[in-house]
């Protein structure tokens, strides 16, 4: 790679950050048939601290035939509240949910970018970003000037690409986690079969991920709770028989929910995934809302790349954030409702999955991408639950 192209002559498209936003947005501005760079500040495959499960919308928004292996796939449910009250439901969904290494799915990506076409560098930090005539220009630590006709900023929850462009959270959240290697036998007692547990602090769940011989767990609450959030998950490791082992990643990380006011762009740069603040105030996924907002951010990007017209700019600017914002962040206010009623009242929506067939028969649709939450909230069922929780709200 000639050494003009990171101080000279501009790529169509640069992306920032090797997620799956990133990764997506740089393959499908490739395809597109652009001129494309995807930047990582660590080196590839590296270690992400997430769950790992793809849901059935996160399965729709793969590209064929990803290399990536899937550790197991979930056909039962264990939910509980605070150690309490323990039921497991069958999943019957089209799609079950399927469990991945976020170093190899986020790895098995950037390849399939690099296939497309984009050339990826790794171990380059970003350290600022310019607006100029028709282009942006990219610093990065090795100070290098990268110019590019549009940037996708796909950098994490703590973006320096969202700071750029202004984007604004209205809840941020601490999640803790470890990833233990576990024996034959609790291997099998897991295999097939997740929990969700319903923790002591509001808002907060604990969870165990199947991944063969290995299980990911962890917590997740409000931040600011800290020392409370890592007492729950000593308790929860216990409770689950984990805490004697010795794990193999013990980390933690803030997940981050966008204000639905919150800027998608600034000139010539978008940005995506939790870069953008897109994350269910609920669940805390987040690789469905990166898959998405990854592929109309590689497609915007590169209609903005190749726009003769300042006006054709502007309509593949307008297209991105009107597809984020008539499904992403309408899924998270439908979401919303969810949370606030969980927040208060953990034990109903406890109830309501374990004991009212039909709410868990749309819950496990959701998981497999058959339906959504705005259209699960809209059901009789859930109209009527809603109004009940309103009662006590």
């Amino acid at each position: 790679m000639s050494a003009d192209r990171f101080n000279g002559q501009p790529w169509d498209v640069v992306v920032i950050g090797a997620g799956p936003a990133g990764a997506t947005a740089a393959r499908v501005a490739a395809e597109a048939g652009c001129d494309v760079l995807l930047l990582e500040r660590a080196a590839i495959p590296r270690y992400k601290t997430c769950g790992g499960g793809l849901i059935g919308c996160s399965q729709a928004f793969l590209p064929a035939g990803l290399a990536v292996t899937i550790r197991d796939e979930i056909d039962a449910v264990t939910f509980g509240w605070n150690g309490r009250r323990e039921r497991t439901v069958a999943s019957t969904a089209g799609a079950r949910c399927k469990m991945v290494f976020r170093e190899e799915f986020d790895a098995a990506l950037t390849e399939a970018a690099a296939r497309a076409g984009a050339v990826v560098r790794d171990q380059t930090a970003v350290s600022a970003l310019e607006d100029a005539a028709g282009e942006v220009v990219v610093r990065t630590g090795r100070g290098e000037r990268i110019r590019a006709r549009a940037v996708v900023g796909a950098d994490g929850s703590a973006s320096r690409v969202g700071r750029h462009v202004g984007v604004r959270c209205e809840q941020v959240d601490l999640a803790l986690e470890v990833e233990v290697p576990v024996d034959q036998r609790d291997a099998a007692k897991w295999r097939g079969r997740m929990l969700m547990e319903w923790g002591p602090l509001p808002g907060s769940f604990g969870w165990v991920f199947p991944k063969g011989d290995i299980c990911t767990a962890g917590v997740v609450a409000a931040r600011g709770k800290g020392e409370a959030t890592k007492a729950y998950l000593r308790e929860f490791l216990r409770r689950q028989g984990l805490a004697h082992l010795t794990p193999l990643h013990d980390t933690g990380h803030l997940t981050r929910c966008r204000r639905p006011d919150s800027p998608l762009a600034r000139g010539r740069t978008l940005v995506a995934g939790d870069a953008a603040g897109l994350c269910d105030p609920w669940s805390r996924e987040g690789i469905s809302f990166a898959l998405r907002s990854g592929t109309w951010a590689g497609m915007a990007a590169a209609g903005i790349a190749r726009a003769e017209r300042r006006a054709d700019a502007e309509k593949a600017l307008i297209a991105y954030t009107d597809a984020v914002r008539s499904t992403l962040e309408v899924e998270m206010l439908a979401s919303r409702q969810v949370m606030n009623v969980f927040t208060k009242l953990p034990g109903v929506v406890h109830t309501a999955l374990t004991a009212v067939p039909p709410v868990w028969r749309r819950v496990d649709s959701y998981l497999g991408g058959d339906t959504t939450i705005p259209a699960l909230l809209g059901t009789p069922v859930a109209r009527s639950a809603l109004r009940v929780a309103g009662l006590f709200l």
